[in-house]
């Protein structure tokens, strides 16, 4: 059985992201509000970022077996 990913995926965060964005360039938000989101907008790009840099590694191991597509095993956690 495949397990379910802690963290949301990676259309939900991108969508949350842009979210924050436009809220911070109203700039109807306080400073400390402001502050939070800002926070917050980090730690979505990160994950977006740990998102792509998984699917860009599991491309490159179904390209790279001799010409081949075929998909080996890859763990997420042992190349964080």
């Amino acid at each position: 059985m495949a397990r379910k990913k802690a963290t949301p995926d990676f259309e939900q965060s991108l969508a949350d992201l842009q979210t924050l964005v436009e809220r911070l360039e109203s700039g109807e938000l306080s400073l400390e509000d402001s502050l939070s989101a800002f926070e917050q907008g980090i730690r979505l790009t990160r994950e977006c970022q740990a998102s792509l840099s998984q699917a860009e590694q599991k491309v490159q191991i179904l390209l790279e077996r001799d010409g081949q597509l075929e998909e080996a095993p890859f763990d997420a956690d042992e190349q964080a």
